[in-house]
This record gives structure tokens, C-alpha cells and sequence, in this order.
């Protein structure tokens, strides 16, 4: 493996580095000991350089930026080496002094805006206490700046909305409110923790625009986190590759990409969907198997053909739309409708895959809850395997249920963190009566085996397992009641690049051997082209494309796919540090007035099965 002490020479001879971190060892204690987390890390980062750090969860990344901002707790943790920023000695100065580094010199970006926002202070008086503590403004004088920093950002309207709480911005609008508070006092050094994976790829790929044209502008340096490679290639000048806490390769971005030397990086690279990569191919395929070890590439195989052409689908789906009531005023009117789910149709035959694509707030997480019945329709006809499930109420709804199951994003969340996974997997059996309390138990034991974990981790509590395996955990559970239909939420977006793709090819080895029918919802788009057949895109709640996945990503007709398809960042060194134009509006409301009536759609077939709403001029 690459030496993890050895720096690559400064860019100028006579520039030296911003930021020198030797021999970093961070140790966390478990008991009586110091168990370390991130071992004998080096690198450097030069002035107005923009480095990534790489790997998946658990390889030390985030501990060692945590690390540089001295932001490990001194009883729980202990940092070893050194960290110079500057003239600072991160390691050697005071906590007095640090805070005075700290949003000063080095600011941090962090993966979950909501979570690092005051929420009960406006996004103005949040920008603005740093300015009054490290620049010594008057208040007065900080909103004002609090407004440029916001107009930076591309927050529209910008004097109105800095008197605004964070509960009323979007996501990505919240994580710009973020940058701007890193920015206030112009740091010499950025340092952004995964600010990109929980936002939609429209939303990712202005975050990523707006971070290059400030560091650019700013004169800045940067080291951005991430796990996602083709990120890497959208951002980075040089790359450093983490694994079990140490690096095992570093180096310019295009020769990581391009000449990967550590199995590890080969098996990122080779997990990273490429969208594209399924032109020409009629079927899914599964991702391909690497070796972490010495990086050997199994070709992947094509899915069998196992889909029906022919016969009824097993779901139907007919005009089906949900309106949600907000309520207001002295008497509790009706004062606004959000139109969810509106006048959406589609079916789905068994063996096949259905992708729903679309950013956050388009319907897609609402249709599979109506699907369900976890939510209640507005209107509309749903028909389960030649059955009108609309009616179903009470215990009706108990068979409707076996035969339609869903996948969660959040396996933790999913799971009783009180029930052993072995109880989790089997409860669906007891409370359909299925099976008895031995019999329920065996099969969830069968079930761990099938998807890939051993039978005695039926004994284990969720808490004990990685994400990757509480997710097929969630996908055993699904399996329990031998269903029809899944719908996956979201269901790997949540999961690093390796462990997405050993999911997805597990969903598509079972879907081979059960004859399942997925509806996946997603707004990984080359995720997406890897697993289906058709693809169905959603926006403000209404299907504006849907047609055979290869129809939909090679010949995309409506203006909103073309979109989407163009913010997927991908691991090409032709794309390196490119500018791309970018659309930074937000996306609208699908809040209307209670009298509104939305507008009769019309759509056109442009090739068989491939329809395309017809957009307004």
C-alpha cells in the first residue's frame, strides 16, 4: 500500500503547505484502553488547493477532519502527531486560542444542515454571531454582511429570507445557509464533511458549483470528505484514499482515477454506477464483484430475462393522487392544499423493476406509502394482483399486506432496537399467523441465509450489525411474508458505494429467483439504470416521463430528465474540475389554494411504451 507518511511536493517550491498533518493517530476510549480510529495519517494541502478525502464509512475520515478542528471531546478521545494550520500548532495551543481559530482560520461544513442549525434562531442571526465574535461588528452591521454572504450563496431574495428560521429553507437552500456561515470570516482553510450526500443530484451539483466558484473566487483551500468518487472527479485536485483508519493511496485526482494502484480504490471505482455504462443492454445487470484485497474485477453477469410481457400486471395503478389538507386560522379552515400525488398511473408485471425518480418533495415517497395503504388516497384505483385494493380498511387490509411489502431508507430506524433481528424478521409470520413461534424462527433463519448473513445472527440486536447488513436484515424481513410486490424507499441511498451495490445485486438475484416485482424509488439516477426496466420520473407530484429505461436514459425528451441526467457526477478524469451550468432555482411548491384545480395533462408516445408529458410553452 501507498506509505501513509510520504507527502507529494508542494505545487510552488517556494509555497509552503496550508495545512501539514504528520503522523495523526486518533484513539477513542473503550474502558481501561485507547482503542485508535485513525492511525499514523500524513498529507498536506497547499494554498487555494482543493484535496478529497475517500473511503467509506467507519474508514476514519470524518474523525480525522474532527481531529484537525480539535473537535474530539479531551475525555473521550486523545489526538497523537501533529496538525499545523498556518502558524497555529492545532495540537499545542490552548482551547481559548482554538476557538479563536475556529471559523476564523479553518471553518466546517457538515453533512446534515438541520442538525447543525440553531432552530430556534433566524438563519441572519446565526451568520452574524460569528461576524460580532471573531470580526468584532455591531450587530447592525453583521445582518448586513449576513445578507451579501447569503447573496453569495445564491439565496434568492435574500434581505427577506435572513430574518427566516431553518425550518423554512429547503435542504439544499439549508446547506448554503451552512457555507455562508463557514464563509463569514473568510477562512484560509474549508473543510466540507459529506455536504453533498443527503441532497438530490440537481441539488448535489449546484452545492458542488457554488463551493468551486466560492473557493475560487475566495482564493480559499479545501478538503472535502466524501465517499462518493465521481464527486472526487467533479472537485478535487488531489485525492487521498482512507481505509480501516489509514490511507492506502494518494495522489493526483485524474491518475487515482485513472490508474488506481490498492485494491480498495479499484473496488470504489468499480462500485461507482457510471451512467451510460447500460447502453445497448436490454436487462439489469448486477455490479461487478471486487476483491478489496488485490482488486480483481468479476465481469458482471446479465439477469436472465424473467419479466412477462404478457397477462394482467400484478399492480395496476389508475389516476391515483393525494391532496393534503393545511388547515388554518380562528376556525381551522381549509386555507391550502399540497397536491402530493397527483392523477398518477402505471402498472407493474411480476419479475419486473419500476424505477420512480425525482428530487426531494416530487410524490415518489407518497405513492409508495399510498401503495401500501400507510397513507390514505385522495382518489384513484389501485388493483393487487386482480384485486381492488381501494376499499380495504381494518383487517381487510392484512392480506393486502402480504402481498405488498416495503423496504425502508433507514434500516436503523426500521428496526426495534429492543427486538433481536431474528424476532424482527419473524414478527410479520406471527401477526399474519403464518407460522408458530419454532417454525416463524426458522424461517427467519432461512431467510439471513438467503440474503446473504448467517443463520445465528438471528440472536443479535440491530445495533451489532453494519448499515449495509441491517438493510438486508430490512430486505429479509420484507421476504417473510413471500410477497408479490416490494417497494424500496429510497433503500440504498443511505449506504456507501461497495455496500449499494452488494444490495442491489442481491435485490437482483432474488427478483431472479422469486420472480419479485420492485417499484424502486430513487433519485440515484445511475443507480437506477443499472437495476431496471422502466423508469417512471416524478416531479411536483406527476409522472412527466415513463418508458423502458433504455428509451428513458438514452433518448430523454422532457426538459426536467434532461435535468436530472445532467447533474450525475461520474468518476471521469475528462470531467475534472469542469464548470457546468447549472439551473439554481429552486424547485417549486406543490402548495396550491383550496380552490385550485391542476391543469389536464396531456402526453405523447414518442417511441413504443416511452410517454412523454407535454410540457407548456
Amino acid at each position: 500500500m501507498t506509505t501513509s507518511n510520504q507527502n507529494l511536493p508542494p505545487k510552488d517550491d517556494d509555497e509552503k503547505p496550508l495545512l501539514s498533518v504528520s503522523n495523526l493517530t486518533t484513539s477513542f476510549r473503550r474502558g481501561d484502553q485507547w482503542v485508535p480510529v485513525v492511525r499514523d495519517v500524513s498529507f498536506h494541502i497547499n494554498p487555494r488547493e482543493v484535496i478529497a478525502i475517500v473511503g467509506e464509512s467507519g474508514s476514519g475520515k470524518s474523525v480525522t477532519s474532527l481531529s484537525i478542528m480539535r473537535l474530539i471531546p479531551e475525555r473521550a478521545g486523545k489526538i497523537e502527531g501533529s496538525i499545523r494550520l498556518g502558524p497555529h500548532d492545532m495540537l499545542g495551543i490552548s482551547q481559548e486560542q482554538i476557538q479563536k481559530v475556529r471559523g476564523n482560520d479553518v471553518a466546517m461544513i457538515f453533512q446534515e444542515p438541520m442538525t447543525s442549525l440553531n432552530p430556534v434562531m433566524t438563519v441572519g442571526a446565526q451568520i452574524a454571531e460569528s461576524l460580532m465574535i471573531h470580526k468584532g461588528m455591531t450587530h447592525g452591521t453583521a445582518i448586513d454582511e449576513a445578507v451579501r454572504l447569503l447573496e453569495k450563496v445564491r439565496v434568492p431574495a435574500a434581505r427577506q429570507r435572513v430574518n427566516n428560521f431553518p425550518h423554512e429553507f429547503s435542504g439544499g437552500m439549508r446547506q448554503r445557509v451552512m457555507i455562508a456561515i463557514a464563509l463569514a470570516c473568510r477562512p484560509m482553510l474549508l473543510i466540507a464533511d459529506e455536504p453533498t450526500t443527503a441532497l438530490d443530484v440537481t441539488i448535489q451539483a449546484q452545492v458542488l458549483e457554488l463551493i468551486k466558484d466560492l473557493q475560487r473566487d475566495e482564493e480559499m483551500s479545501v478538503l472535502f470528505i466524501t465517499h462518493d468518487m465521481g464527486v472526487v472527479a467533479e472537485i478535487a485536485d488531489r485525492t487521498i484514499v482512507m481505509y480501516d483508519g489509514r490511507i492506502v493511496e494518494q495522489g493526483d485526482t485524474r491518475t487515482i482515477l485513472t490508474a488506481p494502484q490498492e485494491g480498495y480504490t479499484k473496488s470504489l471505482l468499480a462500485s461507482v454506477p457510471r451512467l451510460g455504462s447500460m447502453s445497448g443492454i436490454a436487462q439489469p445487470m448486477r455490479f461487478p464483484v471486487v476483491d478489496r484485497v488485490n482488486g480483481a474485477v468479476d465481469t458482471p453477469r446479465q439477469v436472465e430475462d424473467t419479466v412477462r410481457t404478457d397477462g394482467d400486471p400484478i399492480l395496476d395503478v389508475r389516476n391515483l393522487t393525494k391532496r393534503f389538507d393545511i388547515k388554518g386560522g380562528l376556525l381551522n379552515h381549509t386555507s391550502g392544499r399540497i397536491h402530493a400525488v397527483e392523477n398518477v398511473s402505471f402498472n407493474l408485471r411480476a419479475g419486473e423493476t419500476l424505477a420512480l425518480v425525482g428530487e426531494s418533495g416530487c410524490g415518489k415517497s407518497t405513492t409508495g406509502r399510498l401503495l401500501t395503504r400507510l397513507v390514505e388516497p385522495t382518489s384513484g384505483a389501485i388493483t393487487l394482483d386482480g384485486e381492488d385494493i381501494m376499499a380495504a380498511r381494518g383487517r381487510a387490509l392484512a392480506p393486502v399486506r402480504q402481498k405488498i411489502q416495503m423496504i425502508f431508507q433507514d434500516p436503523f430506524a426500521s428496526l426495534n432496537p429492543r427486538l433481536k433481528v431474528g424476532q424482527a424478521i419473524a414478527e410479520p409470520l406471527y401477526i399474519h399467523k403464518r407460522a408458530g413461534s419454532a417454525e416463524a424462527m426458522d424461517i427467519a433463519r432461512q431467510l439471513l441465509e438467503q440474503v446473504g448473513l448467517q443463520a445465528d445472527m438471528a440472536g443479535r440486536f440491530p445495533h451489532e450489525f453494519s448499515g449495509g447488513q441491517r438493510q438486508r436484515i430490512c430486505v429479509a424481513r420484507a421476504l417473510a411474508l413471500r410477497p408479490k410486490v416490494i417497494v424500496a424507499d429510497e433503500a440504498v441511498s443511505a449506504l456507501d458505494v461497495s455496500v449499494k451495490a452488494q444490495v442491489i445485486n442481491l435485490m437482483l438475484d432474488l427478483q431472479q429467483q422469486m420472480g419479485l416485482a420492485y417499484l424502486f424509488i430513487s433519485h440515484d439516477m445511475a443507480a437506477v439504470e443499472r437495476l431496471s426496466h422502466r423508469v417512471a420520473v416524478m416531479y411536483l407530484g406527476e409522472i412527466i416521463e415513463i418508458g423502458p429505461r433504455q428509451a428513458v436514459f438514452s433518448d430523454p425528451r422532457h426538459s426536467y430528465t434532461r435535468k436530472l441526467l445532467d447533474a450525475v457526477p461520474v468518476p471521469d478524469p475528462d470531467r475534472l474540475k469542469a464548470r457546468r451550468a447549472v439551473d439554481v432555482s429552486e424547485i417549486r411548491t406543490p402548495l396550491h389554494g383550496p380552490d385550485y384545480r391542476p391543469p389536464v395533462r396531456q402526453y405523447e408516445e414518442v417511441s413504443p411504451g416511452h410517454f412523454v408529458q407535454i410540457e407548456e410553452s
